[in-house]
């Protein structure tokens, strides 16, 4: 059984004004099972709040590690907790 975790995740880099947080919700709802958000944060990092099966929430993490994302991501930090709930879908904020 795949446990239901909350994937917090913090992507530095050339992320904003790239389309990051939308094709970040793409790939959310393309993997499926996901609820949270991408936002904007004021120091140029965009932070991604993603609850779900680990299995789809390390997918997600793949993806902003990988070479397909939008923009030039230097680097990702993840925390990994207990899911808190309140999300209805995966939006961008």
């Amino acid at each position: 059984m795949n446990e239901r975790v909350r994937l917090t995740a913090w992507v530095r880099g050339r992320v904003q004004g790239v389309g990051f947080r939308w094709f970040t919700r793409a790939n959310a709802l393309r993997i499926g099972g996901l609820a949270g958000f991408a936002s904007n944060l004021s120091d140029g990092r965009v932070q991604i709040v993603a609850e779900g099966e680990r299995m789809n929430c390390e997918q997600l993490l793949d993806w902003l590690r990988g070479d397909d994302t939008p923009g030039r991501v230097e680097g990702v930090t993840e925390i990994w907790d207990t899911p808190r709930g309140g999300y209805e879908s995966f939006e961008i904020r």
